[in-house]
């Protein structure tokens, strides 16, 4: 099986169509994933090695595999006795859910990971959280939504009350890339899952999905629609501690965005899953974050550039405290959250979805850059070989992460998202 592995990285890596051959593919990726000192290797220097071997097991075959195999003295299991598992979704539900993790163990999800990265259970929390009158926070980060078809009279309801012509957005609960989403503006294209239909016994339940108030208004830049993807890491629900990545993207449409044609998927995802396969396609959709900032303070000006980077952080916060007191807290565990947000006219920034999974396939250079080092300071923080030392405050700014909440404490007075991350923006080009 480890063999396996190998060589499905190694032709993984031989695909990548920016690197000449499978062999120079390889050096480079090695070359590539080492070329800035990271913060482990530089104690690694100091300490003088390590005392025993660190076990690592994946299935993936991405930036993930090249990142640990990457770490100096680690080496690849597919046993039971790793230290680190990067697991996939289905993984921890089927396989780690199941187990009695030891002391040295570290995973990469909560056991109840769902409970956010569910578009349908989010919903559902933040709901909850947008109910108690003594929070101080404004939890209308989030479009009106429903689920489907259990709520489909709920929904009924928002609908009538909306002006005629009002644009919906149906998702299915779980799925990701895009798939199975579509816009409507009337009741009879989404008839399947009414729940005053009569249905016999024979008829398969239609696909549970939810329904959202489709954001109308998008913040455009060249005529078009993008969101962003930001990534978040938690260390710990109680107490809470999070950290939050100063680098991320924005995902563009290759349409211009119009409102006349709201079956044109092109138009109105961004997903590069789906831009992919357009005709129009370049290669070209994306934007670094420090771009998208740049572009609105040249805009909008510093202040307001400010302000939109600091409600998305806020939005990242209140997303993790609407399910602190549902999630299953595990020293065992950690989880890497990709957040899509999506910034409307007016500068609002409102949440899409959260990915406990977010994609760590590298489109080209830039992307395998952002990726592996994002995942060198994850394994930094996470520390496996338990080589930092233990302080009962965690440090405040660690390779391209910095501390926005811990314990109580939210750190709203300083926002670095979208600013310089020295350990990704260091060519030329960043500057």
């Amino acid at each position: 099986a480890a063999m396996q592995m190998k060589g499905a990285a190694a032709a993984h890596a031989g695909s990548r169509e920016w690197l000449p051959t499978p062999e120079s593919s390889k050096r480079q990726l090695q070359q590539q994933a080492a070329a800035a000192t990271t913060p482990r290797q530089q104690q690694d220097d100091e300490h003088g090695g390590r005392s025993r071997v660190f076990r690592f097991k994946t299935a993936f075959t991405n930036t993930i595999f090249d990142v640990l195999k990457g770490q100096p003295g680690w080496v690849e299991t597919s046993g039971t006795d790793w230290d680190l598992y990067w697991a996939s979704k289905k993984e921890m539900r089927e396989e780690i859910d199941k187990m009695a993790l030891n002391n040295s163990q570290r995973v990469n999800h909560f056991r109840n990971f769902y409970e956010i990265a569910r578009k349908d259970l989010l919903i559902k929390n933040l709901k909850r959280m947008k109910k108690q009158p003594d929070l101080p926070a404004k939890w209308d980060f989030f479009p009106a939504t429903f689920g489907m078809p259990t709520e489909y009279s709920l929904f009924l309801d928002e609908f009538k009350r909306s002006p005629p012509g009002t644009v919906w957005i149906m998702k299915p609960i779980s799925k990701s890339q895009g798939k199975g989403i579509f816009l409507f503006t009337k009741l009879n294209q989404i008839a399947g899952w009414r729940t005053d239909m009569p249905r016999d016994a024979s008829q398969t339940p239609p696909e549970a999905y939810v329904v959202q108030r489709y954001i109308a208004s998008p913040y455009l830049i060249g005529g078009k629609k993008f969101d962003l993807r930001i990534y978040a890491l938690v260390m710990s629900y109680t107490p809470l501690v999070v950290y939050l990545y100063r680098s991320g993207f924005a995902r563009f449409s290759h349409h211009r965005f119009s409102l006349d044609d709201i079956n044109n998927t092109y138009i109105h995802l961004t997903n590069v899953a789906v831009q992919k396969t357009s005709d129009s396609y370049t290669g070209h959709a994306k934007w670094d974050l420090v771009n998208v900032r740049q572009f609105v303070t040249a805009k909008h000006g510093a202040e307001a550039a400010r302000k939109v980077f600091n409600d998305i952080q806020a939005v990242i916060v209140h997303c993790l405290l609407s399910v602190q007191r549902v999630m299953f807290q595990d020293r065992h565990c950690f989880e890497l959250y990709g957040y899509d947000i999506l910034i409307d006219s007016d500068l609002k920034p409102w949440v899409l979805e959260v990915n406990a999974s977010p994609s760590m396939t590298a489109e080209n250079p830039e992307d395998y850059k952002l990726k592996t080092t994002l995942l060198q300071d994850v394994l930094y923080i996470v520390d496996v070989e338990n080589k930092r030392p233990h302080t009962a405050m965690p440090e405040e700014h660690v390779g391209g992460f910095d501390l926005i909440y811990h314990g109580t404490k939210y750190y709203s007075e300083s926002c670095f998202l979208g600013t310089m991350n020295p350990r990704v923006h260091s060519r030329p080009e960043y500057c």
